[in-house]
């Protein structure tokens, strides 16, 4: 399976920063380390950096320029969550370029993904929440200017609201928007996507299992042509942000629930990370190298299918 990654640029964060970044080095170091031995699950690559014009089909050129030089007020800089640093800037243009190379190879292969992205919090015209630019918004921009697709569906299960996502494709008919999420959690302003399902604090895997089940239906219903799939795992109970309270067995029958359904028709898949804070950081890398396992064998029989 084709994964992309980007943690060979280092962010620079000052002592003590809550954002744990070393999860994306341990989480490919897992998946390198992953089936038999000197034969990995995975077709690690390094992501591409995407271009300005790419990303600004998607977002505020203006924006786009005065990040990528460090000439964002202070303000803005503070609302995205991390200094500026040109360690940011190559790490951010990867992440968002390893998004794009994943959706096209998820339309030739039916499935890719990247150790990185699901940045949903970035707008148009500002980045919130540790995102800068949104991957999935500018990936599915760029997939429609290059005439490869007309319709997509976002699939985000991040315990946060992908509130950027839904205000960048609002009004759009030919994106769908689906998050299901915390409603007491960030963002406390929500936007309008075209389905939200909003959980209440403690909701354990019962119950999001049954409230899952009854909207993915929905989504294979709107026949998008590819799903992106926010994979965010910060709905573990040991997670310090999610106030869900999901098991690893929780999030591996959530992936597989996202899996069969786009297997069963026929939608190329692209996954992203998301959010993950567990303490101890462990959890999170098993959770997100669970949802990366159980992908790679989905992929090994969508493979066998188109004879590949």
């Amino acid at each position: 399976m084709r994964v992309y990654y980007c943690d060979h640029h280092e962010i620079p964060l000052p002592a003590g920063h809550k954002f744990p970044v070393r999860k994306y080095r341990m989480l490919r170091e897992a998946l390198e380390g992953s089936g038999a031995p000197g034969h990995s699950c995975f077709d690690l690559q390094r992501a591409p950096f995407i271009s300005l014009e790419a990303v600004e089909l998607a977002h505020d050129p203006a924006y786009v320029r005065a990040f990528v030089s460090g000439t964002l007020p202070a303000q803005a800089q503070r609302r995205i969550g991390f200094p500026w640093s040109q360690g940011l800037v190559d790490r951010t243009l990867a992440s968002t370029g390893g998004t794009l190379e994943a959706a096209r190879v998820a339309l030739r292969q039916g499935m890719a993904g990247g150790l990185a992205g699901g940045t949903h919090h970035a707008f148009r015209d500002q980045g919130s929440g540790f995102c800068v630019f949104n991957d999935i918004a500018v990936a599915i921009r760029v997939l429609r200017h290059e005439c490869r697709i007309r319709r997509a569906a976002v699939v985000d299960l991040d315990v946060h609201q992908g509130d950027g996502t839904a205000a960048i494709f609002a009004g759009d008919p030919d994106v769908l928007t689906f998050s299901m999420h915390g409603a007491h959690n960030f963002p406390f302003r929500k936007q309008r996507s075209s389905l939200d399902v909003e959980l209440a604090d403690g909701v354990g895997d019962d119950e999001y299992l049954a409230r899952l089940e009854e909207v993915l239906p929905l989504v294979w219903a709107f026949s998008p042509e590819i799903v992106f799939y926010q994979s965010g795992v910060d709905g573990l109970k040991t997670d310090r942000l999610g106030r869900l309270g999901l098991t690893h067995a929780g999030l591996r029958e959530r992936d597989r629930m996202v899996f069969e359904g786009a297997k069963a028709h026929h939608l190329p898949l692209v996954i992203t990370l998301g959010g993950g804070y567990s303490e101890p950081i462990e959890a999170t890398v098993e959770a997100n190298a669970n949802t990366f396992l159980l992908a790679a064998g989905f992929q090994t029989t969508l493979q066998k299918d188109r004879g590949l």
